[in-house]
């Protein structure tokens, strides 16, 4: 693979550690395939640099320390494909995304508007109701609200706009959801209540432009926890994948299925993760799909489509190349 791809990390969101752990895998094994690797990290502040930044736990207060310098600037104009590995918000919302559209560098993943439905749960939700796909229910609160919860116990309570289980909790009663509510709202001005599903977490990848695949879904098993929280998502051995998931084989079709149409309706192209629910009573939901989802060789988003029949190298490549295909695409538009 002869091409200069800019990898960039890091980020201003509290996932920026696992950003940073991602990418370090991906910058590898494009290295491996023989692509020339242009590392970007930006800082806790904001600052983009070339490799870590100099300092990286001052919040920037200048302009120009929260923009690409002319090095940077420099090194995105040489390179190829960006491939933002980033999560959360200013990275995986649309932000870094409307910058790169207008820089007019092809880049990896989800454009801007994609980006910022699926990152804000109850937009990506309702519009996923709108185009009559399954999802499941939920309450908004905005900041000022009291909290209301229409669903009985136990319900989950989180950040409209925040990944990686940060900021979410379980509630059991009245005096954890408002507990649960005030925790949200120290990471967001928009909260949702979420009506708990009995059943089985299940997670599909997807892979394409405008006629994306999915992969094999993946069964999501807690070890200790009572969810998949933080914890149980990034410590080792807390968390299992089964692949397949155990579940028939037309609610792994219908999963499939789902997690495609979902894709398609949020406008993504490139990758996603699609999370989803098998109810006890064996409904298939949508609960959220995630547009730059963990991506070490072992993250689920990789180990579903290495289980598929793409390996994780592979997986880069073809992400790559549909980067390319995307921008060519685009630039015959008329504007």
């Amino acid at each position: 693979m002869r091409y200069r791809i800019a990898v960039l990390s890091g980020g201003r969101s509290s996932e920026r550690e696992i950003s940073l752990a991602s990418a370090r895998s991906v910058a590898g094994a494009l290295s491996a395939r023989g692509a020339e690797v242009i590392s970007i990290e930006i800082g806790r502040g904001g600052q983009w640099a070339l490799g870590p930044p100099a300092t990286d736990d001052t919040p920037g207060t200048e302009l120009a320390m929260r923009l690409p310098g002319r090095a940077v600037v420099q090194m995105l104009g040489e390179a190829d494909v960006v491939f933002p590995v980033l999560h959360g918000p200013f990275g995986e919302d649309g932000t870094v995304q409307g910058l790169l559209e207008l820089a007019d560098l092809p880049y990896v993943g989800a454009g801007v508007a994609a980006s910022a439905i699926a990152m804000d749960k109850d937009l990506f939700k309702s519009l996923l109701r709108a185009k009559e796909i399954p999802v499941t229910r939920h309450e908004t609160l905005l900041a000022g609200e009291a909290p209301r919860n229409p669903y009985g116990y136990p319900v989950f309570v989180k950040p409209a706009r925040l990944g990686s289980s940060v900021g979410i909790s379980k509630a059991h009663d009245e005096a954890e959801l408002e507990a649960a509510v005030a925790l949200a709202l120290r990471h967001d001005e928009k909260v949702l209540v979420e009506e708990f599903v009995d059943g089985i977490e299940v997670e599909v990848g997807v892979l394409g432009n405008l006629a994306p695949v999915a992969s094999v879904p993946g069964e999501i098993v807690v070890a200790h926890n009572e969810w998949y929280d933080y914890e149980a998502k990034y410590e080792e051995g807390e968390m299992e994948l089964l692949i397949p998931a155990r579940i028939s084989p037309a609610q792994s079709a219908r999963a499939q299925e789902l997690a495609v149409q979902a894709f398609s309706a949020a406008g993504c192209e490139g990758m996603a993760r699609v999370d989803m629910f098998v109810s006890s009573g064996g409904e298939v939901l949508v609960n959220e799909l995630n547009t730059i989802p963990g991506f070490t060789e072992t993250s689920v988003y990789a180990t579903l489509f290495e289980t598929s029949g793409i390996g994780y190298g592979e997986l880069l490549e073809r992400l790559v190349e549909l980067a390319l295909e995307r921008h060519e695409r685009r630039r015959r538009l008329l504007y």
